[in-house]
């Protein structure tokens, strides 16, 4: 494992904008004369639609150079060649907002990974519309918010998380297996900072019981998908996805539990990539620096 980054002291710059020549020069120029060394560095030319991206990981030697700084100073840089542009502090958790039903896997998983410093953030508070995990948050010390969802009362609920959200400064919202649809609104709120995780069944076996739908039709592949959430069900943009070859000696509960250690694994990844800012939005795709 990596030494965790240094407080202050290290920083993660991304950015994309169309393809030009010279920006790689006007990064590394820039990183020179704010005494910055580059730890890593990814880029990524889209040919096909001309943009280019890149993720810097850099550390600074000068102790009066902070991330202010940084920021007031690229900002030439970045008008200059027409970049989008995020530079953080990339020791700074991600205050991450988790979201359960009734299936705990995903979140138990990502308990254990905060806990032992798999994953760089800190979870505020989890949500539920049921009240079967509440002694999980509580063996974790972290509130439980048990917020009821009805067709009557919908609106009131996805009120009372936004008003979470935004109290509690929120950088990123986990469905780990939320079993509640987002309205369009809601999504667009949470746009480019709200992760979903579903098995790859979809859209072959929906509704109810897809695992034992899967048995009768013989599969040979369970997997999962983890996507960004969207307005458009379960097809916002793909961060990860990964399967695990079957036979016909499991049974549905065997292809369960096959699952269920997917979706979990698969979850994890992205959780870690955004919140690492391994992730660029490519309009329908990702660009994933790993």
């Amino acid at each position: 494992m990596s030494p965790s980054p240094r407080p202050g002291r290290e920083y993660v710059l991304t950015l994309s904008c169309p393809d030009t020549a010279g920006l790689v020069h006007a990064v590394s120029g820039f990183l020179v004369r704010n005494s910055g060394n580059i730890l890593e560095s990814q880029q990524f030319d889209d040919r096909l639609k001309a943009r280019f991206f890149m993720r810097v990981h850099f550390d600074v030697s000068d102790p009066d150079v902070d991330l202010e700084n940084l920021r007031y100073r690229f900002g030439p840089v970045a008008e200059a060649h027409g970049l989008t542009w995020t530079l953080r502090d990339a020791s700074t958790p991600a205050r991450t907002l988790v979201m359960v039903s009734r299936f705990g896997h995903c979140l138990n998983d990502l308990l254990f990974r905060c806990r032992t410093g798999a994953l760089n953030i800190e979870i505020p508070a989890i949500v539920s519309n049921h009240r079967d995990f509440e002694a999980l948050a509580g063996t974790y010390g972290i509130p439980f918010h048990h917020i009821p969802v009805t067709r009557d009362s919908k609106p009131e609920a996805e009120a009372r998380l936004l008003e979470l959200v935004r109290e509690l400064n929120v950088d990123l919202v986990v469905l780990a297996r939320y079993m509640q649809v987002l309205s369009d609104d809601l999504c667009k709120e949470l746009e480019g900072r709200a992760i979903n995780i579903h098995h790859s069944f979809l859209p072959s076996f929906k509704g109810a019981k897809p695992y034992q739908q899967a048995h009768e039709r013989g599969v040979k592949l369970v997997g999962a998908t983890a996507h960004y959430v969207t307005p458009d069900l379960d097809e916002g943009q793909i961060i990860e996805q990964d399967v695990v070859r079957v036979d016909h000696s499991l049974d549905p509960d065997d292809l369960v539990t096959v699952g269920r250690d997917v979706e979990a694994r698969v979850l994890a990844h992205a959780v870690k990539w955004h919140t690492e800012s391994r992730v660029m939005v490519d309009g329908n795709r990702t660009v994933v620096f790993r």
